[in-house]
């Protein structure tokens, strides 16, 4: 199968689609055939060996996690799934990725039906950003109805679907976003806007249940001047400082946390249900096919994204 890898940490130029063996099937895992898989500031901070100690240091390396696609192969005790189904899902965080190729071997319990009405390039954008945001929300147990949120970073991949989620969940939400994207913060339900290049999120005269930091800017110093009594600071980025923060607030009223996203059928089955009853919508910024994987993973890293970049895969 074609699949798109890198045998050395660098530039988008290191990326190269070559031929390679098609995945061996493990028990209770199926064999789909990818149509599209998207990308994420992930796979440019992977790519650029910023995560080598976690991903382990063997090269090459895939590239991408989130896929959609068709059933081609059934494995052994992978139950209730036939060949032809439309699934959709994730690649495990901190494994050597893979998704931008033909072919990817996925387990039942992270993967879950693509939800009506989606395309495959629509499908592959929602895994790995939207159960970020969703597991932000539901594992630490802090947003339900009435909680006041804000979210820095709020039209990005994440973001765009943290917005959604936190207003379908009946949460008030203050998005801090650049300029140019005033109006979208709007469009995606966002109570309050805030331009972070003439506005303090931290000092805008409001207390907030979570303050999410989607790409790490701001920190638990920063933020919990503003957290109400019981509030929640969560990042999406592991660094020293936020992990030191989050053992030293474990057992106070305000409290620091890391979301590590895990890609589960269950809060995916959760993601479908809002796409199906109309509270939560894929924003697409581009779409490349396969084999201009350079300039996909160039928009991506241009912090600039509105949305999801797409691969579609012939």
């Amino acid at each position: 199968m074609r699949a798109v890898e890198y045998d050395r940490y660098g530039s988008s130029d290191v990326l190269q689609l070559r031929e390679v063996p098609d995945p061996v099937l493990r028990d209770g895992q199926v064999l789909v055939r990818v149509r599209a898989a998207s990308l994420n500031p992930k796979d440019v901070l992977a790519r650029k060996g910023k995560f080598r100690l976690f991903s382990g240091l063997k090269l090459p390396k895939g590239v991408g996690y989130d896929w959609a696609g068709e059933v081609v192969q059934v494995g052994a005790g992978a139950e209730g799934v036939q060949v032809g189904d439309r699934l959709h899902g994730m690649l495990q965080p901190w494994t050597r990725g893979g998704s931008c190729a033909e072919y990817v071997a996925s387990s039942l319990d992270t993967c879950a039906p693509i939800p009506h009405g989606l395309s495959f390039e629509e499908a592959a954008a929602l895994p790995l950003a939207a159960l970020t945001a969703w597991q932000a929300f539901h594992d630490f147990g802090a947003l339900g109805e009435g909680a006041r949120v804000l979210i820095h970073g709020a039209t990005g991949g994440v973001g765009a679907f943290a917005v959604q989620i936190a207003r379908a969940l009946g949460a008030r939400v203050v998005a801090v976003c650049g300029p140019s994207n005033q109006g979208f913060a709007r469009e995606l339900g966002a109570h309050r806007v805030l331009d972070y290049t003439r506005e303090d999120p931290c000092a805008c005269g409001e207390t907030f249940d979570v303050f999410f930091d989607v790409f790490g800017n701001r920190s638990w110093a920063q933020a919990r001047g503003v957290l109400a009594e019981g509030g929640l600071y969560v990042s999406t980025v592991p660094t020293p400082a936020l992990v030191l923060d989050q053992a030293r607030t474990a057992l106070s009223a305000r409290r620091a946390r890391l979301v590590v996203v895990r890609s589960r059928r269950g809060d995916l089955a959760a993601l479908g249900g809002l796409v199906e009853r109309g509270l939560l919508r894929v924003v697409l910024d581009q779409v490349f096919p396969l084999d201009e994987i350079a300039a996909a993973q160039e928009r991506v890293g241009s912090k600039h994204v509105r949305g999801k970049v797409v691969v579609a895969v012939p």
